[in-house]
């Protein structure tokens, strides 16, 4: 799963009885293959979809090769849109064995109570997903809560969920119960096929969301596991430590954390500078300057944010053009319609004219 982000919730590293004498294999970008298998058996050539994101088959075929968090969510929008299916990540979870994943699966199943499998599923996830750090809470309802690290969250849909999906399924699969979530939020807009979705997790999914989170009821949570082993999950452990110490942690910059303070915010109307200081920990003179030193302003990534995103959202002609000026945060479709000319030099209803031409 992925890795822990607060310290405070960690449940800490094992009592040291001697540290392991081997690392077990461990499997890495397991989704990008999981997505590149499933295109090709639909007949999708994905060699030119790997190039485009710096991705080679010798990396796919090498289970073990390192593949990067922003690479897999590039494959991933790739491959969706060349299979037209946007329950892409959706789809992967639900039929993916979780034993796959190995050493970071088998700590999570040996450990006392879902809760505990949660929190050192989120502590341990960086050794397998470098991208998405997760918080779980230590009492009350079990809130999981996922952050992007180093990689932009609003480019991403099927990444996120596939860890929903794969969240719940674990619960199931953990606790030997057909659980069904207090509730789960999601950041990305609502497509058409979401109901799919909401029918498999069992309640209704909150799109465009100010987080991503799954909440359970505590009850089953803080049940012992039938799959408990206190003996097999404390060497476990030792052996994720132990992993954790060679793996760096993903450098992320400062662009890509006002991204992901900005994505949230950008349907609910034009994110101020002011907000997203606040939200990063920092003055927004601080933030100004330490953006200006990388050559970049705030204006610039709203700007870039909307461009990229419009292109994404126009290609999908289910969802009307008034809907994609309010997910960009435009108050009006044609204030929309004059940035787009300015980004694109067509309107936004002729690139979806020749989007579907194409």
């Amino acid at each position: 799963m992925p890795h822990q982000a607060e310290a405070a919730t960690s449940p800490g590293p094992p009592p040291s009885r001697g540290k392991p004498s081997a690392l077990p294999p461990i499997a890495t970008g397991a989704i990008t293959r999981l997505a590149a298998a499933h295109a090709a058996s639909a007949g999708v050539d994905v060699r030119p979809l790997l190039r485009r994101v710096g991705l080679g088959a010798g990396q796919i075929k090498d289970p073990h090769a390192r593949i990067g968090a922003a690479s897999q969510v590039a494959f991933l929008r790739l491959a969706a849109e060349a299979l037209d299916d946007e329950l892409l990540g959706f789809r992967l979870a639900k039929d993916f064995e979780f034993r796959e994943i190995g050493l970071l699966y088998y700590v999570m199943a040996s450990a006392p109570t879902l809760r505990d499998a949660f929190l050192h599923g989120g502590r341990y996830g960086a050794i397998t997903n470098e991208g998405v750090a997760s918080t779980c809470s230590r009492i009350g309802d079990v809130r999981v809560r996922l952050a992007y690290v180093g990689v932009a969250r609003h480019a991403d849909r099927h990444q996120a969920e596939f860890w929903m999906t794969g969240l719940v399924r674990i619960a199931r699969q953990l606790t030997r119960r057909r659980l069904r979530p207090l509730g789960l939020s999601l950041i990305h807009p609502r497509c058409e096929a979401s109901q799919r979705f909401e029918v498999f997790v069992g309640c209704p999914v909150t799109f465009e969301a100010a987080r991503d989170e799954l909440v359970l009821s505590a009850e089953p949570a803080d049940e012992a596991l039938a799959g408990a082993d206190p003996y097999l999950h404390e060497l476990l452990r030792g052996y994720c430590e132990e992993a954790l110490r060679h793996r760096g942690r993903p450098s992320e910059s400062l662009r890509t954390r006002v991204e992901n303070a900005v994505a949230p915010l950008l349907p609910h109307g034009r994110p101020r500078v002011s907000a997203i200081a606040e939200a990063l920990g920092m003055s927004q003179r601080t933030l100004s300057r330490r953006l200006a030193d990388e050559g970049l302003n705030f204006g610039h990534i709203l700007e870039e944010m909307r461009r990229d995103l419009a292109h994404h959202y126009l290609r999908d002609c289910r969802l009307p053009i008034c809907r994609v000026a309010w997910l960009l945060g435009f108050q009006e479709v044609a204030a929309f319609s004059n940035a787009f000319r300015r980004w694109a030099g067509c309107s936004p209803t002729q690139m979806r004219e020749s989007h579907g031409k194409g």
